[in-house]
């Protein structure tokens, strides 16, 4: 049986002479893995798309996404709970005014660690947001949720679950991006001002 991609490699002295992981009832135990994200999206009340990142080849193709999308909305929108198992997968979710947020993991995934990573990431757009979690405000500021999610989840590993780090993370960026800006903006004026020296003379 091939490993997928995700377990973790071998430690030295392991490899193909260890042996497996058996349970008391004789099965295979899923070995731990840091990739424990496959998707985060965030849907409109309509059920369509404002921010997605997928971070497996589950759903290879933008159309595979889009259904994907479709039936965990149908599925979800008018239920009161927070998680949802479909299609092997575990997700968990919350809604806010006109938004609903999914975070999805693999049907073997620990449901509180999904849970950490939404509640980060709801407490971080919270903020981001200036407590407007709803879909005018998410597409006025769609960088700085992108910033947000990138600094909880890195290619389907949690890096982040406390609202407060990611914050100061963000905002560390974003000034950081805005001094590069001040300082590109002051290379060109002085460009500018040297071409019309030029031209005086």
């Amino acid at each position: 049986m091939q490993r997928p991609e995700a377990w973790p490699r071998p430690h030295p002295g392991e490899g193909a002479a260890a042996a497996p992981a058996v349970g008391p009832a004789g099965l295979r135990l899923q070995e731990p893995s840091l990739y424990t994200v496959k998707a985060v999206f965030i849907l409109d009340n309509d059920g369509h798309r404002l921010l997605a990142k997928y971070y497996d080849d589950t759903f290879p193709s933008m159309k595979e996404q889009m259904a994907f999308e479709k039936n965990v909305f149908s599925k979800t929108s008018q239920t009161d709970s927070e998680i949802a198992f479909l299609g092997g997968m575990t997700v968990v979710y919350k809604s806010s005014i006109d938004l609903f947020l999914y975070v999805v993991g693999s049907s073997h995934e620990n449901e509180l660690m999904l849970m950490s990573v939404l509640t980060c990431l709801f407490a971080s757009l919270n903020h981001v947001l200036r407590k407007n979690v709803e879909k005018r405000w998410l597409l006025e500021n769609m960088d700085g949720a992108f910033l947000v999610l990138d600094e909880i989840v890195d290619g389907g590993v949690i890096l982040e679950s406390d609202p407060e780090q990611v914050i100061q993370k963000v905002n560390f960026r974003a000034d950081d991006s805005s001094l590069t800006e001040q300082s590109v903006a002051q290379v060109l004026q002085s460009a500018k001002e040297q071409i019309k020296w030029s031209l005086l003379k």
